[in-house]
C-alpha cells in the first residue's frame, strides 16, 4: 500500500483505517488505500499552509522548475508501474495507456517547468495621469494564489492529477490532492514519486485518499484553502461552488458535457467510422466525448449504416488485452445508472446496437456499446450526460439547424465538426457555444491548449497560459510618476 503524503511523509491514516481498491474488470479487490479522516485532512492543509507561508517555494521560480523536471523524470522512471495501476484500478485498456491516459502526457510536465520561469510575473505600465489626477508609475504583479485543493475524478485519474498538481506547483502554490475513491493509487503513487524522485520540500504537495465524500467536503470548506480546482460532475461542482461561497474561495471547475459531433452534408461518411466509434473508448467515460451524432437528414440512412457497422464491430473486454478499447465502467453503481439511462432511451428512441451488459462477461462492470437513432434533441438521452458507451444519433435539416441542436444543451464543453469544406466547418465551429471544437479530426488536447467549458460545463480553464493564471492573483503597485 502506498500511503498518504502529509508534510513530506508517506504514512497510514491517523486511525489506521483503509478501504478496498476494486478492479472494475473483475469486481475484486487489488489491495487497499489509506482511508483519511478529518484529522488527516487538517494536517495536510496545515502542512500546505506552512509550506506556502513560511518557505521560499512561492518565490523561487528556478527551484520550482527544477523540481518539476525531476518529477517528469520520475514519472518516466515509474511509467510501467503507473500503467499497471491505471489498468487495474481504473479499467483503462492497455492500448489507451499509450495515449493520453499515460504515455503522451508525461512530458507535459516540461511545459509547466518552462512556464514557471518564463511567465511574466511582473509588468511595468508607463507613467500616466490616473483617474485620481495623479501621475503614477504602475506595476502589475502576479502572485501565487496560495493553498490549492485539487479534487480529481476516476476516468482520467493520472493525467488530471498531473495536470492540476504540476500547474499549481509551477505557479508557486502548495497543494492538497484528493483523488477519487475509485482510483486512489493514481494519487498516492504520484505522491510517492514526488517524495522519492524530487527535491520538493515538505508540505508543498500532500495527498489524501478517502472512501467517503465527507472528506472532500472537509477539504473544500477549510478557510485555509485559497483555491479549489475540481474535475467531475456538474452536480458535485455546484455543491463545491456553494461551499466555497462561505469563504469566497476561488474555484476552477471542469464539469460535465453532452458534446455534439456535427457531420455536414458534404462530409466523407465512411471515413468517419472510427471517429464515431471512438465515443466508446474507455467505456465512454469521458466528459468531452461527442455523445450526440448529428447527421444531415438527406444522408441520414447512409450515416446510420456507418455508425451501426462501427458499433457492431466493438466488443467489451479485459483491459489488459491489447486488442480491447472498450473496458469496464468504473463500478457497479455507475453500471446500473448507465443501464437505467439506456432503459429510458428505449422508451424515447430506436435502439440499433447493444443496450445491455455483455452475456460473455459475468464478472466486472461492463456495458455494451449502445447506439440509439431517431433521437429527439430534447430527449433525456440527448440532454443528460450518461458517461457510458452510449451514442444518440439526431437528424438535422441544414447548418443552422445543426448549430441550434448542438447549442441546445445546458452543457458547453466540446464539439466536433466534419466537412469537405474546411472554411464551412470553421464557420460552424465558431458558432458553437463550447470551450473546445475539433474540426475534421483536429485534436485540441495539449499542455498549451486551454481546456474548459461554457455554461454548466464549468468555470475557468485548465492547461495553457489561461490555466496557469488560474493559480495566480493579480496585484497592482503604484508609485508617483
Amino acid at each position: 500500500m502506498t500511503g498518504l503524503l502529509i508534510d513530506g511523509v508517506l504514512r497510514e491514516a491517523a486511525d489506521g483505517r483503509t478501504f478496498a481498491n476494486i478492479n472494475p474488470a473483475t469486481g475484486q479487490s487489488i489491495g487497499v488505500a489509506p482511508d483519511a479522516g478529518r484529522a488527516d485532512v487538517a494536517a495536510a492543509i496545515t502542512a500546505a499552509r506552512d509550506a506556502f507561508d513560511r518557505t521560499a517555494w512561492s518565490r523561487d521560480h528556478e527551484f520550482r522548475a527544477h523540481c518539476l523536471r525531476q518529477l517528469q523524470a520520475g514519472l518516466h522512471a515509474e511509467q510501467e508501474r503507473l500503467r499497471q495501476v491505471l489498468i487495474q484500478e481504473a479499467g483503462v485498456p492497455v492500448a489507451l495507456t499509450h495515449s493520453i491516459w499515460l504515455d503522451t502526457i508525461l512530458d507535459s510536465v516540461a511545459y509547466w517547468a518552462d512556464l514557471a520561469t518564463s511567465f511574466p510575473y511582473q509588468t511595468e505600465l508607463a507613467a500616466r495621469q490616473t483617474l485620481a489626477g495623479v501621475t503614477s508609475l504602475r506595476t502589475v504583479v502576479r502572485d501565487p494564489v496560495g493553498v490549492v485543493a485539487a479534487i480529481t475524478p476516476w476516468n482520467y485519474p493520472l493525467p488530471l492529477n498531473i495536470f492540476k498538481v504540476a500547474a499549481a506547483l509551477a505557479a508557486g502554490c502548495t497543494v492538497v490532492l484528493k483523488p477519487a475513491p475509485d482510483t486512489p493509487w493514481s494519487g498516492t503513487e504520484l505522491g510517492r514519486i514526488i517524495v522519492e524522485h524530487t527535491d520538493t520540500p515538505r508540505g508543498v504537495v500532500n495527498v489524501v485518499t478517502a472512501a467517503e465524500p465527507a472528506i472532500g467536503e472537509a477539504l473544500v470548506s477549510d478557510p485555509r484553502v485559497d483555491m479549489i480546482t475540481f474535475t467531475g460532475s456538474t452536480e458535485v461542482g455546484k455543491r463545491i461552488m456553494a461551499t466555497a461561497a462561505d469563504h469566497v474561495t476561488r474555484v476552477c471547475l471542469e464539469l460535465g458535457g453532452k458534446s455534439a459531433n456535427i457531420v455536414l452534408d458534404d462530409a466523407d461518411l465512411p471515413a468517419l467510422a472510427a471517429d464515431i466509434a471512438g465515443v466508446c473508448a474507455h467505456a465512454g467515460q469521458g466528459c468531452a466525448l461527442t455523445t450526440r451524432l448529428l447527421l444531415p437528414r438527406h444522408r441520414y440512412d447512409e450515416g446510420l449504416a456507418v455508425a451501426q457497422a462501427a458499433f457492431e464491430q466493438l466488443e467489451c473486454g479485459d483491459p489488459a488485452d491489447p486488442a480491447v478499447l472498450v473496458g469496464p465502467v468504473i463500478n457497479a453503481r455507475q453500471r446500473d445508472r448507465i443501464l437505467r439511462m439506456i432503459d429510458t432511451g428505449k422508451q424515447e428512441a430506436r435502439l440499433l446496437v447493444g443496450g445491455d451488459t455483455p452475456e460473455s462477461l459475468t464478472a466486472g462492470y461492463y456495458v455494451e456499446p449502445t447506439l440509439f437513432c431517431d433521437v429527439d434533441p430534447d430527449a433525456v438521452i440527448a440532454q443528460q450526460e450518461i458517461f457510458g458507451p452510449v451514442l444518440a444519433v439526431i437528424p438535422y435539416d441544414d447548418d443552422d439547424d445543426a448549430v441550434r441542436i448542438a447549442n441546445n444543451s445546458r452543457f458547453g464543453l466540446s464539439a466536433a465538426v466534419h466537412s469537405a469544406d474546411t472554411g464551412r466547418a470553421l464557420e460552424v465551429a465558431r458558432r458553437l457555444r463550447t470551450g473546445t471544437v475539433g474540426v475534421n479530426g483536429g485534436v485540441w488536447l495539449a499542455a498549451d491548449t486551454p481546456f474548459g467549458g461554457y455554461k454548466q460545463s464549468g468555470l475557468g480553464r485548465e492547461l495553457g497560459a489561461e490555466g496557469f493564471t488560474e493559480f495566480l492573483e493579480t496585484k497592482t503597485i503604484a508609485l508617483p510618476g
